[in-house]
């Protein structure tokens, strides 16, 4: 057994003399946490956590946002389109969905038995429904042609390089552009798990709630002036600025009383 030291040995004393110093009828009862005794008091378990790789890293990456200064061309990534337009805008291109397979076959396989009647049809094979177009790089072709009326961007795209530069060139092509909040959502409207973006060619289906969400990107998105967004404090700067905000508010009392 380890020799115990003066230090310990004053330290238990010390101890022991608070406890006697109270009134005896108010002795510190020794917590027991045995079965039918005291209960034992929760603990946070989340502090001793060892968290994955992937959330670690999700959880620095939202701090670095928050505290960092934050470039105009992402910044604008973290301001998307407001839920009311989101909403009708979502609910107009729904209009605008591409045709699943069977759709796709029963339309080629009715146009293949009008011609084989020499019967042509009144659009001679041209009625191919307009659909949303999707694909970086296929929207990327449409805008830069000048072939898209509205493209639509996600804002939670990982990593944001690749579509940091739709915004810019949508600009300088003057095709308005919005960024909207879920890239899942997006990908729904084509049948996908996930769509990074998508461009609507023409407005022949809901042509009054299409007319009036270009309105809105084009003054919210294309004609906002960009700018960089201001960091956030920490918990530690913040109680630093305020103590030494305080120090310097009792120096300007002292010297006007003075």
């Amino acid at each position: 057994m380890p020799k115990k030291t003066k230090k310990s040995n004053i330290y238990a004393q010390s101890k022991i003399k608070k406890i006697n110093d109270k009134h005896p009828l108010s002795q510190p009862q020794k917590r027991n946490f045995r079965l039918g005794n005291h209960i034992k008091p929760s603990i946070i378990k989340a502090r001793f956590v060892k968290w994955p790789r992937y959330v670690r890293l999700q959880r620095q990456k939202r701090i670095l946002f928050r505290r960092l200064k934050v470039p105009a061309a992402i910044a604008q990534f973290l301001n998307p389109l407001d839920k009311a337009t989101t909403s009708t805008l979502l609910k107009a291109l729904q209009k605008y969905a591409p045709e699943t397979r069977k759709e796709k076959y029963d339309r080629i396989n009715k146009l293949a038995q009008e011609k084989a009647k020499n019967a042509k049809s009144k659009k001679d094979g041209s009625d191919k429904p307009i659909n949303l177009k999707y694909g970086l790089n296929h929207v990327t072709y449409l805008i830069e042609q000048k072939k898209a009326k509205l493209v639509v961007i996600a804002a939670d795209v990982d990593p944001i390089e690749n579509v940091v530069f739709l915004p810019t060139l949508c600009k300088t092509m003057d095709i308005p552009y919005c960024i909207v909040h879920n890239k899942a959502r997006l990908g729904a409207l084509v049948h996908k798990k996930t769509a990074t973006c998508v461009a609507v060619t023409d407005f022949k289906l809901a042509q009054v709630d299409l007319s009036n969400v270009v309105r809105v990107c084009k003054e919210t998105f294309n004609s906002a002036v960009p700018h960089f967004k201001k960091p956030e404090k920490g918990v530690k700067s913040s109680h630093r600025e305020y103590k030494l905000r305080k120090l310097l508010n009792a120096e300007e009392a002292k010297k006007v009383t003075s």
